[in-house]
């Protein structure tokens, strides 16, 4: 369970299924087109984007380390960590 301001954020991590097809290392997504893997979400299964995503990222623009560095700014931004490596919050210092 999930409490309020327990430090949760949702982070949407929007790539389009024909990205996601092509970055699939494992196939499952072929194994889903070929009705071997059930319920597979944006295949067989409805894909739902988050209403309420804090942050939002293209990854078809974006590496891997871009992403990231982007979830570290903002995690700096709201006040989750401080990048130069001392704690979250400065009432817990």
């Amino acid at each position: 369970m999930i409490e309020a301001n327990s430090g949760f954020v949702l982070v949407h991590v929007a790539t389009p299924l024909e990205i996601c097809e092509g970055r699939d290392r494992k196939g499952l997504y072929a194994k889903a087109r070929a009705g071997l893997v059930k319920e597979f979400t944006g295949v067989s299964d409805p894909y739902e984007y988050p209403a309420d995503a804090e942050l939002t990222l293209d990854t078809t623009e974006l590496s891997p380390e871009e992403a990231a560095q982007q979830i570290l700014q903002y995690l700096e931004n709201q006040a989750f960590i401080r990048l130069n490596g001392q704690g979250a919050h400065p009432e817990s210092e």
